[in-house]
């Protein structure tokens, strides 16, 4: 059989090769081109030289990251973070999912679904918005029927043992519908024929989500939780910028990495400093996917990333 040249095949695919061509430039512009920025962690950044033209200064930027005490802390708030949100999120999203195909009205299911998936395309400025009118001491919702039922009110913004708890909801519930639809069209994809010799075989509901359901959910569930386990030193600095702000009290148990650099970048302006803490996340990332995914490629070579 005779074998196309590179650019043969440039041209008779060229249609899918444009309409591949904005993903790509995205990802060139926005994610290879800064890489070379990288080299900020390891100089001590003027103006005056530029990226490129600032003096060199190793590791120091690393050590002032770790020496200051903030670099453990912020590190293991992102990590375990980002484990509660991908085990809750996941398995919420599954739950969801099942209900939604296992439910027998079309009209409930459409609105029911609609209703999970509004809240992933409300900006995280507007979620703040409305935490802060539950939450606020003197005219929030909670605070306000604790008044008028005669009890203390809690002030909340004060009180940092409150908030890991009020994270793990907020970022739940903002979720869930965008993780309820790919388990949902996963659910939709599986052989109709085998709920149908089950449930003639005497299967009830709890017997076919458990034995068929579930288990052809694990590629979609293992693929899902690798690309979020790449994603577990990053905080998502939308949710927690604008859930807390510049709150300094509920920094211990709030701040993760994302929100420790942006500040570091408005109060210091260590750029440097900034930059090897963005590297240092970069790292933790690499390490932690790679581990994962070897883990699964020696359980499960066909489900692995690479």
């Amino acid at each position: 059989m005779k074998r196309h040249g590179f650019f043969q095949d440039i041209v008779k695919y060229r249609t899918i090769l444009l309409m591949l061509l904005p993903a790509v430039l995205f990802y060139v512009l926005f994610a290879y081109l800064p890489m070379a920025g990288i080299i900020m962690a390891f100089k001590r950044y003027d103006y005056a030289g530029g990226i490129f033209g600032s003096p060199w200064n190793g590791w120091d930027n690393f050590k002032f990251f770790f020496e200051s005490g903030d670099g453990w802390r912020v590190t293991r708030n992102t990590a375990l973070y980002n484990v509660v949100f991908i085990i809750i999120n996941n398995g919420l999203q599954i739950i969801a999912a099942i209900f939604l195909f296992e439910v027998g009205g079309k009209w409930f299911r459409k609105i029911a679904q609609s209703a999970l998936f509004l809240p992933y395309f409300i900006s995280w400025v507007v979620v703040g918005a409305i935490a802060y009118n539950f939450l606020n001491f003197d005219i929030g919702t909670i605070n306000t029927l604790l008044r008028g039922l005669g009890l203390d009110p809690i002030d909340i913004y004060n009180s940092p043992q409150y908030w890991p708890y009020i994270l793990v909801i907020v970022a739940a519930w903002k979720s869930i519908g965008y993780g309820t639809i790919m388990y949902l069209a996963a659910i939709t994809g599986i052989d109709t024929e085998m709920y149908e010799a089950a449930e003639i075989d005497g299967a009830n509901i709890f017997q076919r989500v458990r034995k068929i359901t579930i288990p052809c959910l694990y590629p979609t569930m293992i693929i899902l939780v690798l690309l979020a386990v790449g994603n577990i030193f990053r905080g998502d600095f939308g949710m927690f910028y604008n859930m807390v702000g510049n709150n300094g009290v509920l920094f211990a148990s709030t701040d993760v990495i994302d929100t420790y650099v942006f500040r570091s970048l408005l109060t210091t302006n260590d750029i440097g400093m900034s930059a090897a803490a963005g590297f240092y996340q970069s790292v933790l990332g690499f390490v932690t996917i790679t581990l994962v995914n070897y883990a699964v490629r020696r359980y499960d070579k066909e489900r692995a990333l690479y």
